[in-house]
């Protein structure tokens, strides 16, 4: 799939992401998009096809639940325009007119699936014009419960008057809490079950929703300070209120010695990569690979004052496709389960392959894992070094050196 969409930080600026449409056309997307740099010069690597391990999951029973009210004739597909926020492509998806269909999805893997499809990716359809509102919103909420509530009360606002919002969440997602939610913003016009999730739906919207609730659940997810201040975050992003105690552990051992140009892999909020600079006075450039745009956009605020020491790029990315260059060094704290929390520990061994194919000879990956995920095997045919540096509370760190080719 696609290549990374590169953000570029200048020293104290800022700027916004960039999401493609299903108008473009694919071939573009199919390309390695490099963010270049007077004076610094890029290797391009050659692009690796989406794997098997991507970070988008298999199955989405929740999808194929959603429109079940409209195959099912309980609810009509409207000939205009229609919203789907946090919007996923399955066949489910492809049984309705999707010409004037509008997705939001700041994921990355299910973004690009969307693109692939040929599907409009927006990046936030809040700037629609307050005549563009939607007859239909369709919601696939988080399992985060003040983000789902925050979302809920976004795709009230979005929808046309005597338009209606459609959620569905599987049972073991918070399903009855989601329907109990929607019922007490705006008022519920049905629901069905089926396939282990819970489909609901609101009657045509008319402004009598109730009006302060919707006011308090629209801030539920706005960023703020977090550990007094020291960083940005908001609810629904990885450890969102806490340092995750598998990178604390990282980041108190990563040698002072790392320097050149790195990457972090899975940034989420920006602590590794703070951690990173604060500990590696020779660390000239670094690149943060992240797939959650929501929590890209918290790093590119939290390192804002980085930025005169070092050189840094933020990327919106699913590392399981490759990265687009070489690096000195690279530090992961990898993903092992998807959005829904199943278990992928092929996720995690994805990004140690990745990271050896990223890096130059003799270029170190700092890795930290829980204990019992199986990931020696991959770290032994990838590296040439690999040492455990430390252990604590059920996880291990991990250093491995990309060996240097013998010269004959």
């Amino acid at each position: 799939m696609g290549g990374p969409w590169c953000e570029r930080r200048p020293a104290a600026s800022s700027s916004h992401l960039k999401l493609t449409t299903g108008k473009q056309k694919l071939a573009a997307g199919r390309r390695s998009h490099l963010c270049s740099h007077a004076g610094r010069a890029r290797v391009e690597l050659p692009p690796l096809p989406r794997p098997v391990n991507s970070l988008a999951s298999i199955s989405d029973p929740a999808l194929d639940a959603l429109f079940l009210p409209f195959s099912g004739g309980a609810l009509q597909w409207p000939q205009a325009p229609v919203l789907f926020l946090r919007a996923r492509d399955g066949a489910a998806l492809r049984q309705f007119d999707l010409s004037q269909l509008v997705c939001e999805q700041s994921f990355k893997p299910f973004a690009d699936e969307l693109v692939q499809g040929g599907l409009q990716v927006v990046p936030d359809a809040d700037t629609a014009p307050a005549q563009d509102r939607y007859p239909l919103v369709l919601v696939l909420p988080p399992r985060q419960r003040d983000e789902a509530r925050a979302l809920f009360a976004r795709a009230v606002s979005l929808a046309a008057p005597g338009g209606i919002v459609v959620a569905s969440i599987t049972n073991n997602e918070g399903a009855r809490s989601g329907e109990g939610d929607l019922k007490q913003l705006a008022g519920l016009g049905g629901r069905l079950t089926k396939h282990h999730c819970r489909t609901f739906w609101t009657r045509p919207l008319d402004g009598s929703h109730d009006t302060d609730l919707h006011a308090q659940w629209s801030k539920l997810d706005a960023p703020r300070p977090i550990l007094d201040g020291r960083f940005q975050s908001r609810p629904g992003v990885f450890a969102w209120d806490r340092i995750d105690p598998a990178s604390a552990l990282l980041a108190e051992h990563l040698p002072a010695t790392l320097s050149g140009h790195g990457a972090d892999l899975g940034a989420g909020f920006g602590y590794l990569s703070a951690e990173v600079l604060a500990r590696g006075p020779g660390v000239q450039a670094l690149d943060l690979y992240e797939a959650e745009a929501r929590a890209l956009d918290l790093a590119r605020r939290n390192l804002q004052d980085h930025g005169t020491r070092a050189e840094l790029e933020f990327r919106w990315h699913d590392v399981t496709a490759g990265l687009p260059q070489r690096y000195d060094f690279i530090v992961s704290n990898p993903p092992f389960h998807t959005q829904s929390r199943a278990d992928r520990p092929d996720i995690g061994r994805r990004f140690i392959a990745v990271a050896a194919e990223s890096l130059k000879s003799g270029g170190r990956l700092w890795l930290v894992a829980n204990r019992h995920l199986p990931y020696e095997q991959t770290l032994d045919a990838s590296f040439g070094q690999v040492r455990v540096v430390g252990e604590r509370d059920g996880f291990k760190v991990i250093e491995a050196i990309k060996a240097t080719p013998s010269r004959r």
